[in-house]
């Protein structure tokens, strides 16, 4: 069974930091893309960042230079290291996986404008940043 396990969620100060995992069991990651999105209260699920299965990477304007995206094969896991986090990246944040293949350009296409397309999804962990 294809599960992708979220954790490292929490309360966090502004300007703090914190690291996303994204486990996945029963598929090897390194094979396909992998997304981090992020949904607010009220607000559409948003494309966060992605990486290809060649390692490439993407991100959306509002994180770039903030977080970074990478990826651990041999533990079967994705991480999102957040740094210098601001109360609006306040969200639930979501892993999810992308099956097949796909070319980046189309990959990061789809990570910022059309995020169900993605195939399997974890459970999401709270991030909030508050003083």
């Amino acid at each position: 069974q294809l599960q992708l396990v979220e954790s490292g969620g929490g309360l966090v100060q502004p300007g703090g930091s914190l690291r996303l995992s994204c486990a996945a069991s029963g598929f090897t990651l390194d094979y396909y893309a992998i997304g981090w999105f992020r949904q607010a209260p009220g607000k559409e699920r948003e494309g966060v960042s992605c990486i290809g299965s060649s390692s490439s990477t993407n991100y959306v304007d509002s994180v770039k230079g903030r977080f970074t995206i990478s990826r651990d094969n041999a533990k079967n896991t994705v991480y999102l290291q957040m740094n210098s986090l601001k109360p609006e990246d306040t969200a639930v944040y979501y892993c999810a996986a992308y099956t097949e293949s796909i070319p980046d350009p189309i990959l990061f296409r789809l990570c910022q404008r059309s995020p169900y397309e993605f195939h399997y999804w974890g459970q999401g962990t709270q991030v909030t940043v508050s003083s």
